[in-house]
Order: structure tokens, then C-alpha cells, then sequence
């Protein structure tokens, strides 16, 4: 990681950059050096990039759940004292942004997401074998990427010390069933916020058509794809991903 973690509070958090917030919010599985790119074009173009360090594990079992993660994110607004923010998010990270933003919409003045879930993914309900060989989920991480290269061994070994961790495995399977019954598409039409959603076309965690009908549910959408790219496109494409990012946020003026 080439940003280091600053401990305030109950927060762990990345900073880095001067001026208008954007929050950015992790997966389930995903470190926060996932975001590299992002942070470190953002920082340079007048922008205060923060990356907290979502309580994923470390929330009892009871709130383990999308609702709560965005009541944290909610109390790390009022803590760093902002009015408003842009929130980016992939991934679960994503879905915790839309309720976040469904939950306290004056805060959020922009959304970005990719990868989201919030409408359906196919990888996160069951889909992690209990105890599982290092080849297996070497596999299943690379089938998260268009090109499997991109699952670096140290992502590899992540994933595998959470599965094969009965105290995480046990609250990731309990996110994968909040994930599902926070259903948002009663939500989404009643949610008026500026959203850019940015999607890989060759996603299998969360297929095409999830963007499209995030797209076609939200009032303030605009949808731009991104060629043989998978679920993590800040990470598989990241010159491309900061580029669209950059342009919609000119665009809306924020």
C-alpha cells in the first residue's frame, strides 16, 4: 500500500489530497491498495480522497449487515465533519454507498459505483466453499478478473485466510444474505442523486445487466462500460476507470 493508515477514533482510515471528499468504499474481499489509482489521480486534481476501513469482521454478528456499515459511514462523515460528499463504491462497497445515500440523502451529493451489488450478484450468496484447497479459491479469485493475472498471489491469500477463517467466514456469509435482502429496486426510482455507474462488460459476479437496470431504475444515471474488464474495474483498468470518473464529475460541476 502506498498510503499509509491513519488511526482517529474508532476510524482507520487513508487521506490523501486537499479539497471536495470522496469517500471511497471497499468489498467484501477487497483491500483498501485496491484503490491506489484512484487516490492517487484524485488527490492530484483538487480532491480529499478518504478510504476507511469498513468494520467487515469486526461488528457483532447481529450487525453484520448493509444497513449498518452505512450507519458507520454515516458517524465517519459527522467525525471528519463534512456537510456533503461523493461517495465511490465497488461491490458491496457499492451497495453500502446506495444505502447510505438512500438513508441520508443530503450528505451525498454524488455516487459513483461499480461492480455494485444492491440488485443481484451471483458469487456472493453461498458461493464460498466452507473449507476450501488453495487452487479452488485461486480460481474463484481469478474468475473475478477478465484477466486472471490480476488476482496477484497476496489477493489470492486474502481471500484464502478469510475463508478458511471460521470467525470470518461465518460474517461473510452473513453479508452475502444482508446483501440479498437489502434489495434495492423499490428504492433506486425514489433516489434523485447524480449516479456514474462505471461497469466492466465481461463481469460474472455481477453480469452487465445488473448495470443496466441500476441504470434504467435511478432518475440521475449515466452508465459507461468498460472492454474486457471484470468486477473490479478501478483495478483492471484504472487509467480508463479515473478518466470517466474525472469526466462525469467535471461534468456535474462537483
Amino acid at each position: 500500500m502506498t498510503h499509509s493508515l491513519k488511526k482517529e477514533g474508532n476510524y482507520s482510515y487513508i487521506e490523501a489530497g486537499e479539497g471536495t471528499p470522496i469517500i471511497v468504499l471497499h468489498g467484501l474481499m477487497g483491500g483498501l491498495s485496491n484503490f491506489d489509482a484512484v487516490t492517487d489521480f484524485f488527490s492530484q486534481k483538487g480532491y480529499k480522497v478518504l478510504i476507511p476501513e469498513l468494520p467487515i469482521y469486526s461488528m457483532s454478528l447481529l450487525k453484520t449487515n448493509v444497513k449498518s456499515f452505512a450507519k458507520y459511514l454515516h458517524e465517519f462523515i459527522i467525525f471528519k465533519g463534512y456537510d456533503e460528499v461523493i461517495l465511490l463504491g465497488n461491490s458491496l462497497g457499492g451497495h453500502i454507498g446506495l444505502y447510505h445515500t438512500k438513508m441520508f440523502p443530503d450528505t451525498v451529493k454524488g455516487l459513483i459505483i461499480t461492480g455494485s451489488s444492491g440488485l443481484y450478484e451471483s458469487a456472493m450468496g453461498g458461493g464460498y466453499p466452507k473449507r476450501s484447497d488453495y487452487e479452488v479459491i485461486k480460481k474463484k479469485a481469478q474468475d473475478v478478473f477478465y484477466d486472471p493475472a490480476v488476482a496477484t498471489k497476496e489477493i489470492v491469500d486474502e481471500v484464502y485466510e478469510t475463508v478458511n477463517n471460521r470467525n470470518k467466514l461465518i460474517k461473510t456469509l452473513a453479508i452475502a444474505k444482508s446483501a440479498i435482502r437489502h434489495n434495492m429496486a423499490k428504492d433506486l426510482p425514489n433516489m434523485k442523486t447524480p449516479t456514474c455507474i462505471i461497469w466492466g462488460k465481461n463481469d460474472s459476479v455481477t453480469p452487465p445487466e445488473v448495470a443496466e437496470e441500476f441504470n434504467e431504475l435511478l432518475p440521475d444515471s449515466e452508465l459507461h462500460w468498460i472492454d474486457k474488464c471484470g468486477h473490479a474495474a478501478m483495478m483492471e483498468h484504472p487509467d480508463e476507470f479515473n478518466k470517466i470518473m474525472d469526466a462525469w464529475l467535471e461534468k456535474r460541476q462537483f
